[in-house]
């Protein structure tokens, strides 16, 4: 790790506050970062991680307190302002130009010229120098459009040093990439503070920040409420500062006793919004009482399999079934009403109602059963009595029933979500990023849950990006690829650089 930590700070925040209409987003917050230094910064959904770094890089304008940069107090003007001082910002969803090449991409707006005309080869040389010296290798004449996501993310990279950065923001840039391209970025990370760039790394990822940061800074309700190094800590100690609490880090769950077969796909077919194939011809079972994961980089077709399988899209199949009832053409309440539950990837889209109560949403997919409704008049005192019995025993922290949902914070949110699919004991319950941009004392929560579905006979199709989340739930995990399965891996047997690699394109299973 650098020592870093002796030198002259590159950037100070003090005391910064930022408020927003109702809400304290930032409380009194301070860090330092030296030159070459890796700083991991680590909280809980809305701990006020990307309020913050918005301040660092002039998205925003603090309330209280400054930003000092390189010995000078500043008030950043804008992204401009920012990049002009040196500060470089790689977002977590990439900024590029589809039909343009990676040079075009990295020196738009910033291009060299020669009179009128902007000077390509100059520009190209320069990207290549960059290239080499940070280890960011990329074709910087290949279109953009034609690149894995890891080569992408190596374009954004370069277009911040290509704007002399000295100080990288980087938003949970691991998101999206395999195991093998995540430790590859963490080794270029390492590379930037031997090169003297300092780093501000937000992830959620325990074992990544522990792996590549020099200080770990860690908030929690927008105040830091804690500073370690990963020497003096381990991930139940990262997540005990985020939560307030202990935390049970891994899945606590006892073998599968697999039963029936209650999904039964053969031959399913599904194509994007464009019309290009997505699902290729694919054959999936899943039995009762089994967790069948599936891992896979996002974009391979995950979310087209889910949207079939619960009627949401338009699908083909020689069959596709739920204990023994056929699902091919219904619509997605006549699915529910076959027994299968349904976790949304998008909360906010097709999860939530956000205007309805916390009460309402808790019966979207069941308002029309004789226990809510007679005769088309709501039993709402039946309503409340099922929300009042499930904001208890799911723990979602609301202030009342009649709550609306989108007031929620995104874990409680998720809850309510779980709740719903949960409550009305669904034999097949099909659950896609079940604990995205949740913190990590509702995912201890949701995990439980969904093992205890398990344990009652219900079979679960988890389907997320996270490959531990899939490692630590599964009983089997499928690994997707540009629309197939290229491998089926029983738990027990379960290898990271393997998967990764699969995940990737690779020893594609005959």
């Amino acid at each position: 790790m650098s020592s870093a930590g002796s030198q002259v700070p590159i950037l100070q925040v003090r005391g910064i506050t930022k408020r927003f209409p109702g809400v304290v987003a930032n409380q009194d917050v301070s860090l330092t970062v030296a030159p070459g230094q890796v700083v991991g910064l680590l909280g809980e959904n809305g701990a006020g991680k990307s309020t913050l770094v918005k301040m660092i890089y002039g998205l925003y304008e603090p309330d209280e307190g400054e930003i000092i940069i390189k010995g000078s107090s500043v008030k950043l003007s804008g992204p401009r302002d920012a990049i002009r001082r040196g500060i470089g910002m790689v977002h977590q969803h990439f900024q590029l130009v589809p039909v343009f090449t990676v040079a075009e991409n990295i020196i738009l707006g910033d291009e060299p010229h020669r009179s009128v005309f902007i000077n390509m080869k100059k520009a190209t040389q320069e990207v290549a120098r960059l290239s080499e010296q940070f280890g960011l290798a990329v074709d910087v004449n290949a279109k953009v459009e034609g690149l894995a996501v890891g080569a992408k993310q190596r374009v954004e990279i370069l277009k911040a040093l290509y704007r002399r950065a000295d100080i990288l923001i980087m938003d949970e840039p691991t998101a999206v990439l395999t195991p093998q391209e995540t430790d590859e970025l963490l080794k270029v990370m390492r590379g930037f503070a031997d090169n003297g760039v300092s780093v501000i790394f937000i992830t959620h990822k325990l074992r990544e920040v522990l792996a590549v940061a020099d200080t770990i800074e860690v908030l929690r309700d927008g105040k830091v409420v804690g500073t370690t190094t990963p020497d003096k800590t381990d991930q139940a100690g990262l997540a005990q500062m985020m939560v307030g609490r202990s935390v049970l880090l891994t899945v606590n769950k006892k073998p599968a006793e697999p039963g029936a077969v209650v999904l039964d796909v053969r031959g399913l077919t599904v194509a994007t919004d464009l019309g290009l194939p997505a699902v290729r011809g694919v054959d999936l079972q899943v039995r009762a009482g089994e967790i069948l994961g599936i891992a896979g980089v996002e974009g391979n077709g995950q979310r087209e399999l889910v949207e079939a399988l619960t009627g949401l899209r338009h699908c083909t199949a020689a069959r596709m079934s739920v204990s023994g009832k056929s699902t091919l053409g219904q619509s997605p309440h006549a699915i529910h009403a076959m027994g299968v539950g349904h976790v949304p990837e998008d909360r906010e889209k097709d999860g939530l109602v956000g205007p309805y109560s916390i009460a309402d949403n808790l019966v979207l997919n069941r308002f029309d059963e004789p226990e809510f409704s007679s005769r088309g008049v709501r039993n709402q005192s039946a309503v409340n009595a099922l929300a009042t019995e499930l904001v208890s025993e799911y723990d979602v922290r609301t202030p009342s029933i009649a709550t609306t949902a989108e007031s929620l914070s995104g874990g409680n949110k998720q809850k309510v979500v779980i709740a719903r699919e949960l409550a009305s004991n669904p034999e097949l319950l099909i659950a896609s990023q079940p604990t995205r941009g949740v913190d990590v004392g509702s995912i201890e929560f949701i995990h439980s849950r969904i093992v205890a579905a398990r344990d009652r006979g219900a079979a679960v199709l988890l389907v997320s990006a996270e490959l531990d989340e899939v490692l630590g739930l599964a009983d089997r995990v499928l690994v997707m690829y540009d629309g197939r399965f290229v491998a089926e891996i029983a738990s027990a047997d379960v290898d990271r650089a393997s998967i990764g690699r699969l995940m990737a394109g690779g020893e594609v299973q005959q």
